[in-house]
């Protein structure tokens, strides 16, 4: 029972982890993203 306990946990936190750098690339990427969209619009505003 303790082994699998810690297979369990070991699992959990890797995917926990693997999650965390997913969401932090993908919340980087969709703001660089949404920033180089507002640029375009102010500079097709300013011509």
């Amino acid at each position: 029972m303790d082994e699998q306990l810690k297979i369990i946990l070991i699992i959990i936190v890797s995917v926990s982890i693997f999650g965390l750098l997913v969401f932090v690339f993908v919340k980087n990427y969709i703001k660089n993203k949404i920033n180089g969209l507002l640029e375009d619009e102010e500079k097709k505003k300013l011509k």
